[in-house]
């Protein structure tokens, strides 16, 4: 088992700035890999604390604010445009950067980028589903529209 502490929250398993312990192959080929957690030490600790701090920061700061926003989320579609060629095929995928800045570009409201989860690849034009972990309590499930954009 490997102790780690977590960098960014993880579904499943907690948030950042938490200490957890996972198998060895769990955290060697996936959570350390992408940065999603730092092997724990004794000068980890003082890291835990920026990482609280700065989640806290970044966190919506009331339950009522985050049904609010889970609310206007779910109300309506949010558009993305994107290069794509024949077939409606796109030029790489959606990221989930490219999600909040179209939320924002909305007018929806500010998300991070860290808290959206994407079931699938979005390798084409259509409508798709994500998922925003707004509070511990609290998530939306957002509409995509993912056009082309015109040449």
């Amino acid at each position: 088992m490997a102790k780690l502490i977590l960098t960014h929250e993880v579904t499943g398993l907690g948030t950042a700035g938490e200490v957890v312990e996972v198998k060895d192959g769990y955290a060697r080929n996936y959570l350390l890999p992408r940065g999603f957690a730092l092997l724990w030490s004794k000068g980890g600790e003082k890291q835990v604390e920026s990482i609280k701090a700065a989640r806290t920061a970044r966190a919506i700061a009331s339950l009522e604010d985050a049904q609010a926003l889970a609310k206007s989320l779910s109300a309506q579609a949010v558009k993305i445009t994107v290069k794509a060629g024949q077939g409606g095929r796109l030029f790489g995928t959606v990221k989930t950067a490219d999600i909040a800045n179209a939320v924002e570009a909305a007018g929806l409201g500010s998300i991070d980028k860290r808290t959206v989860e994407i079931p699938e690849h979005i390798k084409s034009t259509g409508n798709y589903q994500a998922t925003v972990r707004l509070h511990e309590d609290v998530s939306a499930t957002i509409d995509l529209q993912v056009v082309a954009a015109k040449k």
